[in-house]
């Protein structure tokens, strides 16, 4: 809780975007059958991987004394991860 707002945002960010990243990718070979390889374990972690971005971004939204431009940040990182979320609960 003592970290920097634009340090932990930063992070949720690297997160939801290596989340997203991963699940793109198994949901393009699972379409194009590009590699026999099972893609269920690399769309976990990428679900994972946006929970956890997901939970920074909430995180940042709970601390007392935080600038109105770092809560709008945090609120949309909470709206995109959570939209990209449930798009892919409801591809798989």
């Amino acid at each position: 809780m003592e970290k920097d707002e634009g340090l932990l945002l930063q992070r949720s960010f690297i997160f939801g975007i290596v989340g997203i990243t991963l699940c793109l990718l198994a949901l393009i070979n699972k379409n194009m059958n590009l590699l026999e390889a099972p893609m269920g374990p690399l769309n976990g972690v990428g679900i994972a991987l946006q929970f956890f971005g997901l939970s920074i971004a909430v995180l940042v939204l709970r601390k007392r004394k935080i600038t109105d431009k770092t809560k709008e940040k945090a609120k949309k990182m909470v709206l995109i991860l959570g939209v990209a979320l449930v798009f892919f609960f409801m591809v798989i």
